[in-house]
């Protein structure tokens, strides 16, 4: 019980370290750093998508021979679709975007960019619930050295969304204590979202490489259609290129050696 508790604390304090920064630092984050950040944030879910989903969901559809990438890849494209359906119907608003996605809304700009982070953050805890949910289970393949990779890894991603949200919005005019607070919730779907999907746990092992290969689609979308354009953005550079790589090589380095 203790593994878990700590597994599923670990993502959420990784993003309430992040948003703490707004406690630490001017209130208007380097556009350079924040695209650092955003690669870095980008390579860890690529690596995570692959090392702790979508290879374990074929390793456990082995039994279908030549077709065992049939689940996952079902799986990932429900995941796609999910978040894309989700992008369409929540009112949100991206750090470098002028004007809000999905309807229209009279919701406040600061809520907007809470929303839009908090969206990232749905994949996320689906991924640290469903991979807990194979661990407690048992006979899935999935250890508890794996499980605590993801959710290091997620956690380690999640220190510059926190960061990302928080400190915009002390530079808009909020009180820092308001700042930290938003950034540090937008970081909450992920514990809330994996408690649920382990209590599901009974329907969830049937279907595990299916639900394995969606929280890889989901986060993968989040990075094709979020993340990568942001650190794109502006003047050419390669330093968020860069940051991708290493926070690449970093997940990938936490799931070979604890999983």
């Amino acid at each position: 019980m203790t593994e878990l508790i700590q597994g599923l604390a670990i993502p959420f304090i990784g993003t309430s370290a992040g948003a703490a920064c707004v406690f630490l630092m001017k209130n208007q984050l380097n556009v350079k750093i924040e695209k650092i950040l955003t690669g870095f944030a980008a390579g860890v879910m690529v690596a995570a998508s692959i090392w702790s989903l979508l290879i374990p969901a074929m390793q456990q559809s082995s039994g279908l021979g030549k077709w065992s990438f049939v689940p996952a890849a079902v799986g990932f494209m429900l995941g796609t679709l999910f978040l894309m359906v989700l992008d369409e119907i929540i009112p949100h608003l991206h750090r470098f975007s002028e004007s809000p996605e999905g309807p229209k809304s009279k919701l406040t700009r600061t809520t907007m960019m809470v929303l839009a982070v908090t969206l990232h953050n749905i994949p996320e805890g689906m991924a640290v619930g469903i991979v807990y949910a194979g661990w407690l289970r048992g006979g899935s393949g999935i250890t508890i050295g794996a499980a605590l990779a993801l959710s290091v890894g997620i956690a380690i991603q999640n220190f510059p969304e926190g960061a990302i949200v928080s400190m915009p919005i002390a530079a808009e005019g909020q009180k820092k204590g308001k700042a930290f607070l938003a950034g540090a919730g937008s970081g909450a779907v992920e514990p809330v979202g994996a408690v649920i999907t382990i209590l599901l746990a009974e329907l969830i092992i049937p279907a595990l490489p299916y639900l394995l290969g969606f929280a890889a689609g989901a986060m993968m979308y989040v990075v094709v259609e979020e993340l990568i354009p942001e650190m794109s953005q502006g003047k050419h550079s390669n330093m968020g290129t860069i940051a991708f790589s290493i926070g690449f090589l970093l997940m990938m380095a936490l799931d070979v050696a604890l999983g």
